[in-house]
């Protein structure tokens, strides 16, 4: 099993910044890729900014001038720094680890969600 946990959420204003930390743990494999997702009230949740194991990244339109993922492979820690944030970034957002095993097909493994509030 891995265990997923996520940090950093919280309440700010527009135009604010805001980093949020992911970090995976556990035996049985590797981690591959990392990365967030968001679910808005009443919306399905979306892919916000992934990243590789070899760091190659992917990120939603919506964000990709504004925020940045960015992985420290040795702790299986992935971050995601947001700036000039806007109400429409709303979320609760999510980190997913896929776990790799030698002849297993990658497993999916998601924290519980931390609450990103962008408000005046």
């Amino acid at each position: 099993q891995v265990q997923v946990a996520e940090s950093g959420g919280g309440l700010v204003e527009p135009g604010g910044s805001l980093t949020l930390s992911c970090a995976a743990s556990g035996s049985g494999g590797s981690i591959g890729t990392m990365g967030w997702y968001r679910q808005g009230s009443g919306w399905q949740r979306e892919m916000v900014a992934v990243i590789t194991s070899g760091g190659a990244t992917n990120y939603a339109d919506s964000v990709k001038d504004r925020f940045t993922i960015a992985r420290d492979s040795g702790k299986n820690t992935v971050y995601l720094q947001m700036r000039r944030l806007k109400p429409e970034d709303t979320a609760v957002y999510y980190c997913k680890a896929v776990r790799i095993r030698l002849e297993r097909r990658p497993d999916d493994f998601w924290g519980q969600g931390t609450q990103i509030t962008v408000s005046s």
